[in-house]
């Protein structure tokens, strides 16, 4: 995906600018995976992408660790950071569903490409750096 690639690139470049740097990866936030249910829930049925899981974390735990990290002296690349569980997309999309009382069949679609295949292997996982822990029906419930 052009986003992941633009990201890595800059990653890259920091890395090899001689410049002190930390860099902090973190799974994709509550509020992205909310959003996109959000966009597709407006469809007569919520598609989602067939055998792939998310580990989303809350941006705030996130926000919290670079304050950190910004405290501290320089460190490279540190530990990722995920939240506190790999979920199936069908899964977080239900909850989402059942939240919102939205009544929308939940229908897993299989997408092509490289950057779905990504996705189904797990890339965008860090289930070892479970370390958030505002849980997906915790920020769907307003906690913030």
């Amino acid at each position: 995906m052009g986003y992941y690639r633009s990201k890595l690139e800059t990653e890259r470049l920091i890395a090899g600018s001689g410049l002190p740097w930390t860099v902090l990866r973190a799974t994709q936030f509550h509020d992205l995976i909310a959003r996109g249910c959000a966009a597709l829930a407006r469809l007569p049925v919520l598609p989602v992408p067939a055998a792939t899981s998310f580990q989303p974390v809350d941006a705030g735990e996130v926000a919290a660790r670079l304050a950190e990290l910004a405290a501290e002296a320089p460190a490279g690349r540190v530990p990722d950071m995920a939240g506190p569980k790999v979920r199936t997309a069908a899964d977080l999309a239900g909850c989402y569903r059942r939240t919102t009382a939205r009544h929308r069949r939940v229908q897993p679609v299989w997408l092509p490409g490289r950057g779905a295949a990504a996705l189904r292997r797990g890339d965008n996982l860090a289930p070892g750096r479970a370390c958030g822990r505002v849980t997906f029906e915790e920020f769907l419930g307003g906690h913030r």
